[in-house]
């Protein structure tokens, strides 16, 4: 009788209640804690100036990662983002200057070249039955290869009107924390209001489920790749406008940082789970955590063995979660 009514009791429905919001937001609850952590460690940290350097730092992983999103709920992967945004930069930065362009059509041929990578990789592992991870595994070398053809192997100078992306606004307010917050918008209207957004969660739910049910599952898994490849773009832009320069060796490795944020906002590798909001809080976990171990004078080793355990926690996490539905 006291078993029970200490089970029905008020404390132990607050309890259960806490563990379930933690659960189920455990990214927003990591970001929370990091945040003041970082505050307390640093006082350095809550400054306007450096909170405005994290949005810049979260920027190209978070435009990276809102492409990957899409991916990865469709029970996919994608490693070639990083080269894709490289290529992408590069054909921009190349057909502006050195073939005298407009810059509107050369950022079209720049998106347009991020679109057709994302394309091919939908058409290997849609109608070329290869798994996602050796198809997009193939675009990682052929991206950054290209890249370095095209630019032979040294920076081009960035026009001077798309490098406008990596200014202020008004002189305080950074163009790329718009641009993300931009594709973030498109990225949860897309997932939450499109059909293509619908058939990704059916894809990675069950994929024969989906085929079954009249889903043409190959040609959305090739708009779903293009999707990825167009973002990837978008992000190369953004950060070679940054740098003023193309640079063929950019966003190296970051693929691996766009698939981590999107993990370890909430989304599962065997699909069907993911939204956009929590993968703009994984990479702001992410971009919190270098920005704070900087400021805290850690070594840049130790700062990735950091970044692989929390990666490790957040897949945990995930785990635990599914575990207690």
């Amino acid at each position: 009788m006291a078993t029970d009514t200490l089970k029905s009791s008020p404390g132990a429905g607050n309890a259960t209640a806490v563990r379930r919001v933690l659960l189920d937001n455990g990214a927003l609850s990591a970001l929370i804690v990091l945040i003041v952590a970082m505050s307390l460690l640093s006082g350095d940290f809550l400054t306007t100036q450096n909170l405005l350097n994290v949005g810049v730092q979260a920027a190209v992983t978070a435009i990276l990662a809102f492409g990957v999103t899409f991916v990865i709920v469709s029970a996919g992967i994608d490693l070639s983002v990083g080269s894709v945004a490289a290529l992408a930069a590069t054909v921009l930065a190349w057909t502006a200057t050195s073939e005298g362009l407009p810059v509107w059509l050369a950022v079209l041929l720049a998106l347009g070249t991020g679109i057709a990578c994302g394309l091919v990789n939908g058409a290997l592992i849609s109608y070329g039955k290869l798994p996602p991870f050796i198809a997009t595994l193939a675009m990682l070398s052929v991206g950054r290869g290209l890249a370095l053809v095209i630019s032979q192997g040294s920076p081009i100078a960035f026009p001077d009107s798309v490098s406008a992306l990596g200014n202020t606004l008004g002189g305080w307010l950074p163009v790329p924390v718009l641009v993300m917050v931009a594709m973030g918008v498109i990225t949860a209207v897309v997932l939450s209001r499109t059909y293509i957004g619908r058939s990704m969660y059916a894809i990675g739910g069950n994929e024969e489920a989906a085929r079954l049910s009249g889903l043409r599952v190959k040609k959305q898994k090739l708009a779903i790749y293009a999707l990825s490849g167009g973002f990837a773009a978008v992000a190369g832009i953004v950060l070679a406008s940054r740098l003023v320069s193309a640079q063929p060796q950019a966003a190296l490795g970051y693929e691996l940082d766009a698939i981590a944020a999107v993990v370890i906002g909430g989304a599962s590798l065997s699909g069907g789970v993911g939204k956009a909001s929590g993968t703009f809080i994984g990479a702001l976990i992410l971009a919190v955590l270098r920005n704070g171990l900087n400021l805290l004078s850690v070594s840049a080793f130790w700062q990735q063995v950091v970044i692989g355990v929390v990666i490790a926690l957040a897949v945990l996490l995930d785990t635990v979660r599914r575990r207690a539905t």
